[in-house]
């Protein structure tokens, strides 16, 4: 695992933007000698006096030798918690950077199987992978409640074409009963499940895919999610 041994840092904000509704867009400037691999988190908090020790983990989007760090994150304004405050912060305020962790990284070509803002660590993947020339050997299922809820669908759907594949659990049509990702579903679009899945969302959507592709024959040792 490649960790950044730079320390605790604090760092600018560049830019903000919402990206959906609910999803907005950090540009940071990037301290000398920061690494990270694409898949990794890195805990952050608030350069405020009140807020330095109040710490969160959030996925990197940006590629790993981009001159500037790119988080996407998930506000809750409903909720009086630290992506509420974030919500509200703007080009020139203050973040700290703290550890650099994660068990999600690239390890072949597969499926990716993501939840709503579940999908960050596999937009730095994917990425790297595009730059490579390698995206297109693999396949994207992107579950959320609704077509606005989509983080950075057209990119995605740029890279990976009809490889990229959209799942709605809700619609916007009085009467409609929730959905689940589920094994007929995956029988459809999975060709071949003796290759490599990852896997990023809530707690309950990561165990009970990972109950299914097992159930069709995925290896356990293939099936990467954050430990």
């Amino acid at each position: 695992m490649n960790e950044s041994n730079i320390g605790k840092v604090s760092v600018i904000i560049l830019e903000t933007e919402y990206v959906t509704h609910d999803v907005k867009r950090f540009v940071l400037e990037r301290p000398e000698g920061f690494s990270f691999i694409p898949g990794q988190a890195v805990n952050i908090s608030i350069n405020k006096p009140e807020l330095k020790n109040e710490i969160r983990p959030y996925n990197f989007t940006s590629l790993p030798d981009a001159s500037f760090l790119e988080f996407m994150i998930k506000i809750y304004p409903n909720r009086n918690g630290i992506t509420k405050v974030m919500g509200g912060m703007n080009k020139g305020e203050e973040l700290i950077l703290h550890d650099v962790f994660g068990s999600i990284l690239f390890k072949g070509n597969g499926v990716f199987i993501a939840a709503g803002s579940g999908i960050t660590p596999f937009l730095s993947i994917l990425r790297s992978l595009q730059k490579l020339k390698r995206v297109q050997d693999n396949i994207l299922i992107y579950s959320n409640k609704t077509m606005d809820d989509i983080v950075m669908g057209e990119e995605l759907h740029e890279m990976l074409g009809n490889r990229f594949v959209n799942f709605f659990t809700r619609q916007n049509v009085i009467g409609f009963l929730d959905r689940k990702l589920d094994r007929d579903f995956l029988i459809e679009v999975v060709p071949d499940f003796k290759q490599h899945f990852y896997i990023c969302g809530p707690e309950t959507f990561v165990s009970e895919v990972t109950l299914l592709l097992k159930s069709l024959g995925a290896s356990a040792s293939a099936i990467v999610f954050e430990q």
